[in-house]
């Protein structure tokens, strides 16, 4: 049988005793009207509904649009600090770990009612980090600007707007998130080519500059349609540690735990690789990042329609990881300019595919949507870490086999086919060996 929200149960829970329900027939007369639209059922649709979705993607263009791309920061921290590649990669991880460590904060205060606020406050740090690293000189500059203060900003924004999107459906939570996701390829598009092609023209400061003000007025956007629905869980930890009980939430974790701690490898190294193994320009390498991105942006609706269509997103989020693995092994193979450009097309459609429903695979097994915030929070934290240790581990890996990529690319290979085994692992304690439910 397919895994479905006890719906009676979560009202049940959430319901006030008999002793405290009106006697009046008309119970809710005492209601405002958003009150009275916070206890109805999701409305699956509408205006509204769909302007949240677009709250969404527009921060996800920031969230994840802007980690994504620091591919073209590590070739020019490279050139320009004279560094390993080990060392620049902390930057960028930091930033990473940093936008999923603090989701379990800031899914715990969207919960609370704090949405607006606290995605307020994320914004503007995003957005004051990157103006603090246009005018970073040395390499601690860029790791307090961009690695600590955008990181941080990044995460706080983030998880109350998934929270906000998530709490407006049901049947089509799995395709509305994924099109919020849409954001990430979008803006993993936009700022490299920003930053790379405006580099020669007016400098690099500038050029970043102007990032920060496309930051800006997504900001500004975003905050003009997001509109929370549900009524605030005031009440309640930061940290639902019944969650550890339920062992398919343990190993959900622990998948897309192993699933991020490879992912950024590709994003950030697929450039270097292409110049320093296949000869490309520093200009062309790039190209190869917005492809990647680029590609990144049709896949996660698709993936998102077919998962409340037909199979569901845990079991698609275990599908495209593992052929996300499967490519990543297949770049070994890699060593022609012809082949990298094919690379880049099915690595981003894969990642795409992959990352299209990690937040809706979550949502299948959250009863209680007033709690989504709290315990994606808590996933975002965990994988946060994976964030922090994958691209530093790699770059390790690469130096220590003298700039050869072999390694690097079996380590990451295996851990994302490991990671997409685990995922498996969870949805059959679920469902049990019954391949064809949809979940």
């Amino acid at each position: 049988m397919a895994f479905e929200p006890d719906v009676e149960k979560t009202a049940a829970s959430d319901a006030p005793s008999r002793h405290d329900l009106p006697t009046s027939s008309d119970e809710h007369a005492h209601l405002s009207p958003d009150q009275a639209d916070e206890e109805s059922p999701p409305p699956d649709g509408g205006l509204v509904a769909w302007s949240q979705v677009m709250a969404g993607l527009l921060v996800n263009m920031l969230a994840w649009g802007y980690p994504s791309t620091f591919g073209v920061y590590q070739l020019h921290y490279r050139d320009t600090l004279d560094l390993p590649d080990a060392q620049i990669s902390w930057i960028g991880s930091l930033q990473t770990f940093l936008a999923f460590a603090i989701c379990t904060f800031s899914g715990r205060l969207a919960d609370a009612g704090y949405v607006r606020s606290t995605t307020a406050a994320g914004l503007g740090l995003a957005v004051f980090g990157t103006f603090m690293t246009s005018v970073a000189m040395q390499y601690w500059h860029i790791f307090l600007a961009q690695g600590i203060c955008t990181g941080l900003g990044l995460g706080i924004m983030f998880m109350p707007c998934m929270a906000v999107v998530s709490s407006y459906f049901e049947k089509k939570r799995s395709f509305a998130l994924a099109v919020a996701a849409m954001g990430t390829g979008i803006g993993s598009v936009v700022f490299p080519a920003m930053v790379q092609y405006l580099i020669p023209r007016v400098g690099f400061a500038w050029a970043v500059r102007c990032g920060g003000f496309v930051a800006l007025f997504i900001a500004v956007a975003a905050m003009l349609l997001l509109k929370p629905r549900l009524k605030p869980r005031r009440s309640g930890p930061l940290v639902e540690w019944t969650a550890f009980k339920e062992v398919p939430y343990v190993l959900y974790t622990l998948g897309a735990f192993l699933f991020f701690w490879a992912l950024y490898f590709g994003f950030f190294y697929i450039n270097a690789y292409a110049r320093n193994v296949v000869g490309f320009s520093t200009v062309d390498s790039v190209q190869l990042l917005l492809i990647t991105n680029g590609l990144s942006v049709p896949s996660r609706p698709l993936v998102g329609f077919v998962s409340d269509r037909y199979c569901g997103p845990i079991n698609m989020y275990i599908l495209s990881t593992f052929v996300l693995g499967a490519i990543t092994f297949a770049w070994i193979g890699v060593t022609t300019r012809a082949g990298m450009y094919a690379f880049a097309v099915f690595f981003g459609l894969a990642n795409g595919a992959a990352q299209g429903v990690f937040v809706g695979s979550l949502a299948s097994l959250t009863p209680n949507p007033r709690k989504m915030g709290t315990r994606f929070g808590m996933v975002c934290t965990i994988v946060g870490f994976a964030t922090l240790a994958g691209p530093p581990t790699a770059g390790a890996i690469i130096d220590q086999s003298e700039g050869r990529y072999l390694w690097a690319q079996i380590w990451a290979g295996l851990v994302i086919c490991l990671g997409s085994l685990t995922l498996a692992a969870a949805r059959c304690l679920v469902t049990g060996m019954e391949f064809k439910v949809k979940i």
